[in-house]
C-alpha cells in the first residue's frame, strides 16, 4: 500500500509536456523498462526494455544499458530534456544507474 501511496504523491508533482516529457521507469525483479512519454498527448516518444533480450550481467549493469538506451532513443525523438519520473522506486541502486547513464548521454533533468 505505502508504494502506491509514493507513486501517487510523485506522479501528482510531475506532468510530461511537449518540451519536457516524461521519464518513467519501472523495474521489476527480472526486468528493467524506461520510456519517455508526451502526456498532453498520451503519446510515448521513447522506449528502452530488457524484455526479450538475452544479455548478461548485474540488474545494474543493465539498468545502465537501458539508461544508455533511452537516452539514444530520445536523441533520435528529438527530445534534450525530461521529467524524471522514479514512481514508487527510491532514488538510489538501479534507478540512480539508469538516471546517471542517461546523464551521460546527455539526457537532461
Amino acid at each position: 500500500m505505502e508504494a502506491i501511496y509514493r507513486a501517487n504523491r510523485t506522479r501528482a508533482k510531475i506532468h510530461g509536456t511537449a518540451e519536457r516529457p516524461r521519464l518513467t521507469v519501472h523495474i521489476s525483479n527480472m526486468h528493467i523498462t524506461a520510456q519517455v512519454i508526451n502526456d498532453d498527448e498520451g503519446k510515448t516518444l521513447a522506449y528502452a526494455t530488457t524484455v526479450g533480450k538475452k544479455e548478461k550481467g548485474t540488474k545494474t549493469e543493465l539498468a545502465e544499458k537501458i539508461g544508455t538506451e533511452i537516452a539514444k532513443a530520445a536523441k533520435k525523438a528529438k527530445v534534450s530534456k525530461v521529467v524524471f519520473d522514479r514512481g514508487s522506486n527510491i532514488y538510489a541502486g538501479r534507478m540512480k544507474a539508469l538516471a546517471d547513464a542517461a546523464r551521460k548521454e546527455g539526457l537532461e533533468f
